[in-house]
């Protein structure tokens, strides 16, 4: 009689269990993200692949930062390689792309463990505090022209 009701509880809580699920890509850190989020990051990381993480990434190496959810930065650093930085944890409305973000930097590179804040852009006032993490290159394969 005990087997039955565990079975029974088993099934009922199955469905939950699926909904915690992740949602688009299987790439770390992307569990909360949108399809449209999850499509912008495998778009911007087709064909390359992620090499060792780095803790800082000097800032004359980037060129764009692409905002992909309120928890992955995109840094490009030419058309063969980005950087991506999985915060440490969510950072509420990056994912918008309306605030401005200013990052407090002492030095010339941006590490993990540093620190941003979101501004609105309208009103100035300022927004939640949020902390980088490691840096990982995804490049092109070496011939790959594509």
């Amino acid at each position: 009689m005990k087997a039955i009701g565990v079975a029974a509880l088993i099934t009922l809580a199955s469905p939950l269990i699926a909904s915690c699920a992740p949602s688009g890509t299987a790439a770390p850190g992307a569990a909360a993200l949108t399809p449209k989020q999850a499509e912008r990051l495998d778009r911007q990381l087709a064909g390359k692949t992620p090499g060792e993480p780095v803790r800082c990434l000097p800032n004359y190496r980037t060129s764009e930062t692409i905002r992909v959810s309120d928890t992955i930065l995109l840094y490009r650093a030419g058309g063969n390689l980005v950087y991506r930085n999985d915060l440490k944890s969510a950072c509420p409305g990056l994912a918008r792309d309306s605030d401005i973000m200013v990052v407090e930097q002492f030095g010339s590179s941006t590490c993990s463990g540093d620190f941003f804040h979101l501004v609105d852009r309208s009103s100035g006032i300022r927004g939640p505090t949020c902390v980088f993490g490691d840096f990982v290159p995804y490049r092109k394969p070496a011939g790959d022209g594509g």
